[in-house]
């Protein structure tokens, strides 16, 4: 509910907002960009159709410029998706705003897994993420943002996935007010820190923690024992569990997403118990967001873990 949902706005000096409370859903893929580019261009269309017109305004070019988002760069958006003859990576970056944090942005970082800097790599993945303002879950309720998160998930062959509340930006502009978001970054254990470009570079086929909404495609499902392993070890009354084609399972912790203030006495132990089990198959970030360094990171990571 809304009192579990803290409002964030951080300014940075200029007075430009730079973070602000949101939902991610973030998915990663241990495929090639030519794999997945149809699926992702399918997604990108269900959430275009699920968000208020012209939500997604702005885009960033290829010499890095933000150019409002039209009818003839929209089709540019989708040769740059579906039809470019890309090198190692293809880099899409939708947004609400070119200058502040707004609540819709889409990213798209797609690689080229065969290419020779990847070839033998295993952590490296393609990866997307979609983000709403608080305002379209109160206004919408859990059950269509999650009904969503199905719908865009159902096409994606992912290894791994999620929906969050958030610490919500664009651009790197979190940056600016990090002194003022350290503080809540321990106090909302609920709310993710996400930069999926850092890591869909590292997650390979493993997780990333314990989530409202939390995917598992393989090989982690079946690392974890499968979906009735899973429902032994996760026996709450709020947890469900819904099995989704290809051998994958969406695990939904709550009702509502829980921003896990610990200022609180209580939060839902079923994002811990999660957690613990996920801990082994944790990825380990390998910068520092915020000046915060790898075991500063490592804690973080495993917050929901103690």
């Amino acid at each position: 509910m809304r009192e579990n949902i803290p409002v964030i706005r951080l300014r940075n000096k200029y007075g430009v907002l730079a973070v602000r409370d949101g939902i991610v859903l973030s998915f990663f893929m241990r495929r090639s960009h030519k794999e997945v580019a149809p699926a992702v261009w399918q997604a990108l269309q269900a959430y275009r159709r699920a968000i208020p017109p012209q939500a997604l305004s702005w885009y960033v070019s290829d010499d890095g410029d933000f150019p409002p988002l039209d009818d003839k760069s929209w089709e540019h958006i989708r040769w740059q998706i579906l039809e470019r003859p890309w090198g190692i990576e293809c880099l899409v970056e939708l947004a609400e705003s070119p200058s502040e944090a707004a609540g819709y942005n889409f990213s798209y970082d797609g690689r080229q897994l065969d290419a020779d800097l990847f070839r033998h790599d295993e952590d490296a993945t393609s990866a997307v993420a979609f983000t709403f303002p608080t305002e379209y879950l109160l206004e919408h309720g859990p059950a269509h943002l999650r009904a969503l998160a199905l719908e865009l998930a159902r096409e994606l062959p992912f290894s791994f996935g999620y929906a969050s509340l958030a610490f919500v930006s664009s651009g790197g502009s979190w940056y600016s007010a990090r002194r003022e978001l350290l503080p809540l970054l321990s106090r909302y254990q609920g709310l993710d820190l996400y930069r999926i470009g850092e890591t869909s570079r590292i997650i390979g086929t493993r997780a990333r923690g314990a989530y409202w909404l939390t995917f598992l495609g393989q090989p982690l499902l079946s690392q974890l024992g499968g979906p009735q392993a899973l429902r032994h070890k996760l026996p709450f009354p709020d947890v469900s569990f819904q099995p989704l084609e290809g051998e994958r399972l969406l695990i939904t912790l709550t009702e509502w997403p829980d921003a896990i203030d610990t200022e609180k006495r209580f939060y839902p132990a079923q994002y811990r118990e999660l957690a613990l089990l996920l801990e082994p198959f944790f990825c380990e970030e390998r910068t520092g967001w915020f000046s915060l360094d790898k075991e500063q990171m490592r804690r973080w990571m495993r917050r929901l873990c103690q």
